[in-house]
């Protein structure tokens, strides 16, 4: 044994306990578990790699065009409501769905030659009793109902988990539930010939269910009265703007009074709906922004292909290396590229949403201009790949401590794996280390401090610094 490890001494750890001593039980051993320890480290550094983007300045070029190019495809292809080239395909699109579901549900699955007869057919077979338009009704009198609002005010045609309760409620207790000048107003006796099918409380929970959607989908298109006069319609709003809708709903369940700023935000949704921004414009805006999803992944799969065949020998070459080279979804690089387009994109959108409210307002900032032309689904995408980066972020600062720690640990463990593939080389392992059956025979252990002061020469310690018998070792301990 010896009294003190310099920098290049490897030991193997001895343990001693009420039975006796357990010692590694051999190099080869002690070998495979440093390599195992080495490639843990590996791969903790490795996965601290992952969180940080590899991205050139062509990367930011390319994604950055990518934005600018599908932002002005918002501009001129998407607008507004009134005037929206990609809006007149998706209209046509809904309108299409809508007779094909109109034509599934029918007994005979009869095919409908307008929208007009498919809609008077949904209207019929899902029947609903919140559907008043304040067309010869009171609604128009108490609430200001009409046929351009009332899909809006109505809670139950939200297209959400709100509106389904509402929907579900209101076809329980045969009544309407709206929401109008920051208000929730409650319609009892809706429908006078109003019933719920079902003989029990689930077949009717079944029946509203399918009442409701339905409904909705009878109304995503506009009304038989739209379709009949050629006009588009007014369709189910959209689940982002009707979220004032609710939280104006749920107060007044509490007992508490819509603030200021959420009847105003409220009142600019409504706005907004009759001017024809509904769930069929919101698909609308959502085009580009895929377009700009899918543009950047795929420009980024295909530079990381032509890397890869470049660099990568024929011989080395498989598919397995090449989708970890090229995959464009769970790695960190490709998300970065994917905030710049798309915050390329809003720049560009949020530019000409805010030039064309000043020119429309004379001036004065015209906020119902400025929301129509804002890209809601733009902006919401774009704020989810800031929160991503942040997070990776938050991530990285924590791990790149245990990485800087693993690099330092990966040096000693490899100078100790270098220093018992020495100890391999100089000497027959398992005949040197039956000292370990000496120690655990009461009245051997002092033939073993020869053994171990032999293994000690072997390993290239110093003779002034092995302690060779049992005197000297308890001196050592004792502090002498």
């Amino acid at each position: 044994m010896y009294d003190r490890l310099t920098k290049k001494d490897v030991f193997l750890d001895l343990s001693i306990d009420n039975d006796g001593f357990d010692f590694s039980a051999s190099v080869a051993d002690a070998l495979v578990q440093a390599k195992t320890e080495l490639t843990v480290l590996n791969e903790t550094i490795d996965s601290v790699r992952k969180l940080k983007p590899d991205c050139d300045s062509l990367d930011y070029i390319l994604a950055a065009s990518s934005g600018a190019l599908c932002g002005v495809i918002d501009i001129f292809l998407v607008g507004k409501p009134s005037d929206s080239p990609v809006g007149n395909i998706t209209d046509q699109w809904f309108s299409n769905r809508t007779m094909d579901f109109a034509k599934l549900c029918h007994p005979k699955h009869k095919s409908f030659d307008s929208p007009e007869s498919a809609l008077q057919f949904l209207e019929r077979r899902f029947k609903v009793p919140y559907d008043q338009t304040g067309l010869g009704d009171a609604g128009k009198a108490v609430f200001n109902l009409n046929a351009k609002n009332h899909h809006f005010k109505s809670l139950a045609h939200n297209p959400s988990l709100f509106g389904l309760f509402f929907s579900i409620l209101d076809q329980f207790t045969n009544s309407s539930h709206f929401v109008s000048n920051g208000q929730l107003i409650a319609l009892q006796q809706a429908d006078e010939g109003w019933e719920l099918k079902g003989n029990n409380v689930t077949s009717k929970l079944f029946c509203g269910f399918v009442n409701w959607v339905g409904h909705l989908i009878s109304d995503v298109s506009g009304s038989q009265s739209s379709a009949h006069s050629g006009n588009r319609g007014m369709g189910i709003p959209s689940p982002l703007w009707t979220w004032f809708n609710d939280m104006i709903a749920i107060k007044s369940k509490l007992g508490l009074s819509a603030s200021e700023a959420e009847q105003a935000i409220n009142e600019l949704a409504l706005n907004i709906f009759q001017q024809g921004y509904d769930t069929r414009f919101q698909t609308a805006q959502a085009i580009p922004v895929l377009l700009n999803e899918l543009l950047v992944r795929l420009i980024y799969s295909i530079r990381r292909l032509l890397q890869y065949f470049a660099e990568t020998p024929k011989a080395e070459r498989s598919f397995k290396l090449m989708w970890e080279k090229c995959e464009p979804f769970s790695n960190a690089t490709v998300k970065r590229v994917l905030t710049v387009a798309h915050g390329t994109f809003c720049l560009v959108d949020v530019g000409d949403a805010v030039g064309r409210a000043f020119v429309s307002g004379a001036g004065s900032f015209n906020a119902v201009e400025f929301v129509l032309r804002i890209n809601v689904i733009g902006v919401g995408r774009f704020a989810i790949s800031l929160y991503g980066e942040t997070e990776r972020a938050v991530s990285y600062s924590s791990a790149k401590r245990e990485s800087d720690f693993a690099s330092r640990e990966i040096v000693i463990i490899e100078n100790y794996i270098d220093g018992l593939k020495l100890l391999s080389a100089k000497y027959d392992d398992t005949l040197l280390l039956t000292f370990v059956d000496d120690f655990q025979k009461s009245d051997a252990y002092l033939n073993a401090f020869g053994k171990s002061a032999a293994l000690a020469e072997l390993r290239n310690v110093p003779s002034n610094k092995i302690l060779k018998n049992k005197s000297e070792i308890d001196r050592y301990f004792r502090g002498k």
